[in-house]
């Protein structure tokens, strides 16, 4: 009754700046409580995001270079808002007789004291509105983890050659490429081992935790089926659903697949572990590789090279030539009768006869060239052949047999030694191949940006240039190599091989290239591969095993291509880009002496204590 009894004895004018004065204190209050707590949460949620929106920022420069507004400012204001309105309150309350008794000054206070209300309660809904997008932040980020993938706006189910999707380069160099890497990380020190795999993976994706670091955080098997969900939601991106499916990371083989296939007399088989090297942009593209090795750093040393390369914009490769060879070798009675067959061969008309026979054998088979060499009374015809999507040998072998049966006809005396006369050249280093090609002839080239070969490689332009001239260019020469101007394409070429179920004895001709690196008028690195003789297919042989299927459905070119011989090539292109991935990488090392160090480092194993 006592607090009503003296509210009532105040004036309107007294009570009014007590409802005024009561309102915008509880406003401030609420505002800066609420306002700093959503400020801080939301600068939280901002550090969160940081790595998943890097993408949609470098993807509009323009919007990235635009200054942050400077929020804290809008605190300092509402405190300084504040101190002015309790300010003009404490002076009208120390002369309220004289000011309630002048109708000029009453105004005037009136005045500033309903702009400072109209102030405190506009930021007062600001802070509500700001607690409503909070919310529905927070909500987004606990929706299912398959929409949260790296291209949220596209839907998986479109055709990959219908819609190319890039993805940013990997966040983190390998820990083989870089020795300021070999230290554990002190950044990142959260535990994540009692979370679910799923969360975990989203971690990854989401650029809070590195790939690499799976290991050290988790057992090693917990580790890979992390990681399998984190490629696969990449590749599902991309169009190719469920890619690793087929990929076991458990012991299990189908020996009935194997059986009249693959393998006689099994007994067993040997894992090999397979990594998975990307994004790499190739051809305007994001392209994943799975590579099968036991040598450690080989995986992490061309996933940095091709973090470089999509850095810089992307490499481009494109097939030169496509054809597989067969050359039989052919015994006639005399050296002349020998020349009289080369001679007649390279008739167009006859080889048009050539031609017809080969191709009556096979559906996608199409003879191309006969280039036939004379050593005494021997013929070794070379014979070239489009072999499709297939590799192509058990489809040469059989049109050869053809084309000798015609020969047989025009010259009684020929006799077949041998189908392989080793000009073909299959399985051997051959000067023929590296000349004249064998498979499919590609070449692969990009551009590394001079900032990116000091920050991800390393090392500088001159340095790399000079490294590759004094050792793929005069080092190899002074070993008379035939096709080896590289560091170490055969790594690639054979890891590559292993998880897409190649020839890996087809390595020896595939791995012939030569690597050759300038610096651009700008300052810039250029590096190519050409690599004349690459042998792939995507059908027949190991391919249709279902782990090597699952490798070549990660890449995008399983079985047989809309156009024949299209998804071999691709093929063939990716086998390039990740050569040249690889020798940029080792390149770099060699050119910076960081090479011992990485593999002591990360190359070898404690011996193991026997109990």
């Amino acid at each position: 009754d006592a607090a009503i009894d003296s509210i009532d004895s105040l004036s309107s004018s007294q009570l009014y700046v007590v409802i005024v004065a009561g309102t915008v204190a509880v406003s401030f209050l609420l505002l800066n409580s609420n306002g700093s707590s959503t400020t801080t949460t939301t600068a939280v949620d901002s550090a969160l995001l940081k790595s998943t929106n890097k993408t949609s920022r470098s993807a509009n420069p323009a919007q990235s270079d635009l200054p942050e507004p400077r929020w804290f400012i809008l605190k300092w204001v509402n405190v300084a808002a504040a101190l002015a309105f309790g300010g003009s309150v404490v002076k009208f309350s120390l002369n309220a007789s004289m000011y309630l008794n002048d109708s000029k000054y009453l105004l005037q206070f009136l005045v500033v004291w309903s702009m400072f209300l109209f102030y405190f309660f506009g930021f007062f809904g600001i802070s509500f509105v700001n607690a409503d997008n909070l919310a529905e932040t927070m909500e987004q980020q606990q929706e299912p983890q398959k929409q949260r993938s790296l291209n949220e706006s596209a839907a998986t189910t479109v055709s990959p050659q219908k819609t190319k999707k890039l993805h940013p380069p990997a966040p983190s160099a390998p820990v083989c490429a870089d020795p300021s890497s070999f230290q554990s990380s002190k950044k990142n020190n959260m535990d994540v081992s009692s979370m679910s795999d799923e969360d975990i993976a989203n971690l990854v994706l989401q650029g809070h935790m590195k790939d690499h670091e799976l290991e050290k955080k988790l057992t090693a098997s917990r580790a890979v089926v992390v990681r399998r969900l984190v490629v696969t939601q990449k590749l599902n991106s991309l169009g190719r659903t469920n890619a690793l499916e087929q990929l076991p990371s458990e012991p299990s083989l189908d020996y009935g697949r194997v059986h009249g296939a693959n393998c006689e007399i099994v007994v067993g088989y040997v894992p090999l572990p397979v990594g998975m090297v990307g994004p790499l942009t190739l051809n305007k593209e994001s392209t994943y590789i799975p590579m099968a090795t036991t040598e450690g750093c080989l995986v992490a040393s061309t996933n940095r090279g091709a973090k470089a390369v999509t850095q810089g914009g992307g490499a481009y490769a494109t097939v030169l030539k496509d054809g597989i060879t067969r050359a039989p070798c052919l015994r006639m009675g005399s050296a002349m009768e020998a020349a009289n067959l080369k001679l007649w061969c390279e008739t167009p008309q006859n080889f048009q006869k050539l031609k017809a026979a080969f191709e009556s054998t096979t559906s996608f088979g199409k003879l191309q060239s006969c280039s036939p060499t004379v050593a005494g009374k021997n013929v070794y015809l070379r014979l070239v052949c489009f072999a499709g999507d297939a590799m192509g040998m058990n489809m040469v072998s059989k049109g050869s047999l053809a084309v000798i049966e015609v020969l047989q006809k025009e010259f009684p005396t020929v006799q077949l030694v041998a189908l392989s006369g080793n000009m073909c050249t299959d399985k051997k280093a051959a000067a023929t191949n590296w000349i004249e090609g064998r498979g499919k002839s590609v070449v692969v080239e990009a551009v590394i940006p001079e900032k990116v070969v000091k920050t991800t490689l390393k090392t500088t332009v001159k340095a790399i240039v000079e490294t590759n001239i004094q050792k793929n260019l005069v080092g190899s020469a002074m070993a008379a190599t035939i096709g080896g101007f590289n560091a170490h394409a055969s790594n690639i070429v054979t890891a590559v091989f292993l998880a897409t179920g190649q020839d890996p004895a087809q390595n020896v001709e595939s791995s012939n290239c030569i690597t050759l690196m300038e610096e651009t008028a700008g300052g810039d690195l250029w590096i190519s591969c050409t690599m004349p003789s690459i042998e792939v297919g995507t059908v027949g042989g190991g391919t249709s095993l279902p782990a090597q299927a699952a490798c070549l459905q990660a890449i995008g070119c399983k079985g047989g291509g809309d156009t024949p011989g299209q998804n071999a090539k691709q093929l063939a292109q990716v086998v390039a880009a990740a050569t040249l991935c690889g020798e940029l990488s080792l390149l770099a090392a060699l050119a910076a002496n960081t090479l011992v160090q990485a593999h002591m480092t990360h190359n070898r194993k404690p011996a193991t204590t026997k109990k």
